[in-house]
């Protein structure tokens, strides 16, 4: 409290706008696999093409219906979670990338100082041995052009003055200044480069000041006035550049598909000039990212530009490693263009220099070798085994970070719908049906098995938990049961398939809450009309539908009516006690319910456990009612927070207790219109 000890004027300012949070009831939970992305975590997917840019497209080759589920759903809303699954065994995809070196040529400064003329012709090609000049370029180093020093520096004064760096450079070695160096831009065996040197513009007298350099990164053979020098590619078993995929999956793997179309991912190798060189990463065949790294301490060192792992990613697609033999490792830096494969830490590596092969080189002006190089090797993790499949998609409830479907027990995720589509194992929808209720925070949403139900009585023997396939039946006012499948048309396919309908009530859920309230029944021929499908698995009449939805039971039909068209036509939960929680539009209510007071509440924690606390509840408690009951959830409600909840024993225990007792609003499942035939003496009045 402000002390008011001498005379003024204070202004005092308390927030008492308290209101009641908003909160998204269509966020859904799936849990699947896929042949990219992340694994084991809760990744917020917002639209199709975030989808399958993060997880890839739907495939017959992928167990379960995760991915074809997300994108249904995504039709009705725009934030969902996906959780990828992963039997431990997949493996990342990656393309080796050979390393090389640049052919270069030593103009030797002994004899020809900076009092002499020096004039080069320079033709270079690349490691195809195409020819990158259509003429030969020439280039003056005339006497004078530094004054002090050797030619060696002197012939780096062309960079910037007529020489073309992205296909041809020169340096010196600052720490002998006794050779300067003409390189070609190009790495590999097959690039060259060929110097001619002159005393003369003319270019009619020769000068012998030249020497090629070997594999080794060293001058060779006699000096001469015109060289022509090979680049070395290194053996990538001793040598290379390791590009893995960020996480595993097949889906990185690059080729061409039968339509002739490009898929997966691949790493492009584009020359730059001097030491740099640009590395692309192409997905379906365009290009996604771009770096320009290369081996230098002072530049974009390679494994500093593209981290090698999860943590810190720079790439959505790949993470690098040089490698030598078969082992990754940790390089030094280069100092200068001109530092030698050694200087990096690797004693010998097998080369070809031109057409040489060397047993060990060291060469020096090292890049990655101009080219594509496509992913492979990628393994999704999965098995044929449908229970090992489902045990994956399970997890451990006990692993850190949590895995499978308790990567969905997140409260700040906000999950209110959750499904496995495409599997009916059922330990795992036991698991997810358990989790829903010990969390509260979402409905479990399943279905019997595809192609082994043929009749209705079979589909209720299976949620009676009587079939071979399942043997506990579903009792839970937290999970929905849907019947039977349906066929939709697979745009990623060109091809029908016959989908979980849990995917298609998990999407008039979302539909519901877009065009009315999460408390309004998602089914019938408002919210239920499902306008995607062609067939249903089963054909149900009145007799199937009554047998479904009552006498115990608890499976809702899908219904395809011959003038409305395939309709959800049943909103039961699996609760099989006859009360209100029995019904899904009562259940997502209090689940938002729940959370709304969760979320409204919260700041109340360590407020003075007094009467202005308790009024301060029941006024937020009453304004989250009130509005639920103008939007028609609820019919009445009463919220009791004085003494007669807080008792001198709960204050003791520093609790602070709030009693709501409301009435939810039922959905008109049944309309009878009743039908009295009279005689016609009778007098019916007004």
């Amino acid at each position: 409290m402000v002390k008011l000890n001498s005379p003024g004027v204070y202004v005092i300012e308390k927030d008492v706008s308290d209101y009641a949070v908003a909160l998204d009831s269509s966020i859904v939970g799936i849990v699947g696999f896929a042949s990219k992305g992340p694994v084991n975590k809760a990744t917020l997917i917002t639209s199709t093409e975030n989808l399958v840019t993060t997880f890839g497209k739907p495939a017959d080759s992928i167990p379960g219906q995760g991915l074809e589920g997300a994108v249904e759903i995504l039709e009705a809303t725009n934030a969902i979670y996906f959780v990828r699954g992963s039997t431990g065994t997949a493996t990342e995809a990656s393309a080796t990338i050979a390393v090389g070196a640049c052919p270069a040529v030593a103009v030797s400064s002994n004899g020809f100082g900076v009092t002499q003329n020096l004039y080069l012709d320079v033709q270079v090609t690349d490691n195809t041995g195409t020819s990158k000049f259509i003429s030969t370029k020439q280039y003056n180093i005339p006497s004078g052009t530094l004054t002090t020093g050797t030619q060696a520096q002197a012939i780096t004064k062309i960079i910037g003055t007529g020489l073309d760096d992205s296909k041809v450079g020169a340096t010196y070695d600052s720490g002998t200044t006794t050779s300067g160096y003409i390189f070609g831009s190009y790495a590999g065996s097959a690039a060259t480069i060929t110097v001619t040197a002159y005393s003369n513009s003319s270019r009619t007298t020769p000068v012998s000041a030249l020497f090629a350099i070997d594999g080794n990164g060293s001058p060779t053979g006699a000096v001469a006035s015109s060289v022509t020098a090979s680049g070395v590619t290194i053996a990538t078993s001793s040598f290379a550049y390791l590009a893995r995929s960020l996480y595993e999956g097949e889906g990185y793997n690059g080729g061409t598909t039968t339509d002739g179309s490009v898929s997966g991912n691949s790493v492009e190798i584009i020359n730059l000039g001097g030491a740099n060189f640009s590395l692309v990463v192409n997905e379906e065949g365009a290009a996604i990212e771009q770096y320009k790294p290369n081996f230098l301490a002072s530049g974009n060192f390679i494994e500093s530009l593209i981290t090698a792992g999860v943590d810190n990613a720079t790439s959505r697609v790949i993470k690098g490693y040089l490698v030598s033999g078969s082992q990754d490792f940790t390089p030094t830096k280069l100092t200068s263009f001109i530092g030698k494969l050694s200087d990096l830490g690797v004693a010998a590596a097998n080369g070809k220099h031109g057409s040489t092969a060397f047993g060990s080189v060291s060469p020096r002006f090292l890049k990655l070798i101009e080219g594509t190089y496509s992913f492979a090797g990628g393994t999704n993790g999965t098995t044929t085994n449908n229970d090992t499949n489902a045990l994956a998609l399970i997890g451990d409830p006990t692993a850190s970070p949590k895995e499978g479907i308790y990567a969905l027990d997140n409260d700040t995720l906000n999950i209110s719908i959750a499904l496995v589509p495409g599997f009916s194992n059922q330990s795992l929808q036991n698991a997810l049906i358990t989790l829903a209720e010990t969390s509260q925070n979402f409905l479990a949403v399943v279905s019997p098995p595809y192609g082994s139900i043929d009749t209705v009585q079979e589909a209720i023997e299976w949620h009676n938990g009587q079939a071979e396939t399942r043997t506990a039946a579903i009792n839970s006012s937290y999970a929905a049961i849907y019947f039977p499948w349906v066929r939709v048309f697979s745009v990623f396919d060109g091809v029908d398939k016959w989908l979980d309908p849990a995917i298609y009530a998990a999407r008039q859920m979302c539909y519901t809450d877009s065009v009315a309230e999460p408390w309004f029944a998602p089914a019938g021929f408002i919210r239920g009309r499902l306008t995607k499908p062609t067939d249903v698995e089963i054909v149900l009449n009145q007799g199937d539908r009554d047998s479904l939805y009552s006498g115990g039971n608890a499976i809702n039909p899908i219904v395809e009516f011959p003038q409305q068209g395939i309709t959800i036509f049943g909103q039961r939960t699996a609760q099989r006690a006859p009360t209100a929680l029995d019904r899904v539009n009562v259940r997502r209510m209090l689940i938002l319910l729940r959370k709304l007071l969760l979320a409204s509440a919260q700041r109340f924690t360590f407020e003075p456990n007094d009467p202005i606390t308790w009024e301060s509840i029941k006024t937020v408690t009453e304004s989250i009612l009130e509005d639920i009951k103008s939007r028609r959830g609820i019919t009445d409600y009463r919220v009791v927070c004085d003494s007669t909840t807080n008792t001198p024993a709960r204050i003791d225990r520093s609790e602070v207790w709030c009693k709501i007792i409301l009435i939810p609003t039922k959905a008109a499942e049944a309309i009878v219109f009743e039908i009295n035939v009279t005689s016609n003496s009778a007098k019916l009045g007004s």
